[in-house]
């Protein structure tokens, strides 16, 4: 069993990957944090709360980060996600308690008291920079991160920057540059991982309300995802990295080199994935390639099932 930690913003998505982690008996799921992203900090914990409310989430810790990049101005993804980050589901009034601490903070505590924790950030990489920059005696505690952001290819904000990346570039080039074991689980791999008109009908089958709650918000994210990118089904980005930590096979990878372009003009947020060597660069990141389509939602519509 693994102990991780997952780093979100709630998010449509993001609520698929804490139900999967928090199901699946291969993670020991230690703690949520929340950093600004798809919505204000605000908003995405009090996402995180009426997940973990409505799925009888309770012994795991829950605490907000990052308000805001390290450097840039907070740009939400509210066109996607909606006005309260979560849209497609009525919430009752969140349980459960949020930690005292900071997120970085609580991600330092838990990697000192523990042994090695793999980090799953479905979200800007803010906290996970700020827990490093403060106390770097954590990055041989850190087993891996495993995070759903970046591409090898197309980007969802700019032709070549995915939005968690492009949110804090700043923060990704410091956890690209730490040392620590990385996989880039990045839109070329999730576009792979969509919700279909079949895999919903199966979610509907099993009549639970957190699988309501799923078919809900996977209704919500569907219609705007055909709004704005012209999709037939809405790719469920952020469960796929929890996927690649449950099981490697699940979600192939190429190790190569990855850098965060910080300067370009039309290039800010751009995941340079050397897939064919040219740089010479020393590889450094495991970038997602593959998805095992089928084994995927298996495990989602069994993890979706155990509410």
């Amino acid at each position: 069993m693994k102990k991780v930690i997952l780093d979100c913003d709630p998010g449509h998505d993001d609520t698929l990957a804490l139900l999967l982690a928090h199901a699946n008996p291969a993670i020991d799921l230690l703690a949520v944090t929340t950093v600004a992203g798809n919505q204000t900090l605000e908003k995405v914990t009090r996402n995180a709360r009426n997940v973990m409310t409505v799925a009888g989430i309770r012994k795991t810790l829950l605490a907000a980060g990052a308000d805001r990049p390290l450097v840039r101005e907070l740009s939400t993804g509210e066109y996607i996600h909606g006005v309260t980050g979560l849209d497609g589901y009525n919430f009752p009034a969140p349980t459960v308690p949020v930690d005292k601490r900071h997120a970085a903070d609580l991600i330092i505590d838990l990697l000192h008291a523990n042994d090695k924790i793999t980090l799953i950030p479905t979200a800007p990489l803010t906290n996970i920079a700020l827990a490093i920059r403060k106390d770097p005696t954590i990055i041989p505690k850190i087993e891996e991160i495993v995070l759903m952001g970046g591409t090898n290819s197309t980007g969802n904000v700019t032709p070549l920057a995915e939005a968690n990346i492009w949110i804090d570039a700043e923060a990704a080039d410091i956890v690209f540059r730490s040392g620590v074991p990385l996989t880039m689980v990045g839109l070329n791999l999730t576009h792979q991982a969509k919700a279909t008109p079949e895999v919903v009908d199966r979610i509907r089958k099993l009549d639970n309300e957190v699988a309501r709650m799923a078919v809900g918000l996977i209704d919500f994210f569907a219609s705007t995802y055909k709004k704005y990118f012209h999709f037939d089904a809405p790719p469920i980005h952020d469960a796929c990295a929890v996927a690649r930590v449950i099981n490697p096979d699940i979600v192939k990878c190429e190790f190569v080199n990855v850098v965060v372009e910080l300067k370009g003009t039309y290039t800010y947020g751009a995941t340079v994935s050397d897939m064919e060597g040219i740089t010479g660069r020393p590889a450094n990141t495991n970038v997602a390639t593959k998805l095992d389509f089928d084994k995927f939602w298996d495990l989602m519509i069994e993890a979706l099932g155990s509410y």
